[in-house]
């Protein structure tokens, strides 16, 4: 008993996966290449002020300037208050500070594109999921199908046989 229909009538309901998005986007590479030279002096100079070893540097150079003033016998170029270093701090911070704004901009708005592709690559998971939820329902019909061909097939033998049924009752026309 040959079943060609029913084999064409899963070919044609088959499940054959695609991808109907477009692919995943590196964010820090696409931001690394537009960036200008000068963008990349900001955020390295961000990222050098902001170290402990910018820190540390700097707490040496500072003990070591007042040091040398206060010690110094003959010559104090910057004597207490130390308005020299206070003004040296003040540029410093005149022209850090607003480096350091430009990098955290770009920091932030390169952190709105990555929650932004993760959100998509969310959406991409989801179909993805969905898609393979579908091929394992299909394939469950499948073996249905199966298991009653199978059962009915076996109904068949058993009758020819007159022997009893699984469930136990006897065959039709048997003993």
């Amino acid at each position: 008993m040959s079943h060609p229909n029913v084999t064409e009538k899963w070919e044609k309901t088959r499940i054959r996966h695609s991808h109907r998005h477009p692919p995943v986007k590196n964010i820090n590479q696409i931001q690394a290449e537009t960036l200008t030279k000068s963008q990349r002096i900001a955020d390295r100079l961000a990222m050098v002020m902001g170290s402990w070893t910018f820190i540390i540097v700097q707490s040496v150079m500072l003990s070591f300037w007042i040091a040398l003033n206060v010690a110094a016998y003959i010559n104090h170029w910057d004597p207490y208050p130390f308005i020299l270093l206070n003004l040296a701090l003040s540029f410093q911070a005149a022209y850090a500070a607003p480096i350091i704004m430009m990098s955290q901009n770009r920091q932030a708005a390169k952190d709105r594109l990555m929650a932004e592709q993760d959100y998509v690559v969310n959406i991409k998971a989801e179909e993805e999921v969905k898609s393979i939820m579908a091929h394992l329902e299909q394939q469950d019909e499948v073996m249905i199908d199966i298991l009653r061909r199978i059962e009915a097939q076996h109904q068949v033998i058993m009758k020819s046989m007159d022997l009893p049924t699984p469930d136990g009752t006897p065959a039709p026309g048997g003993l």
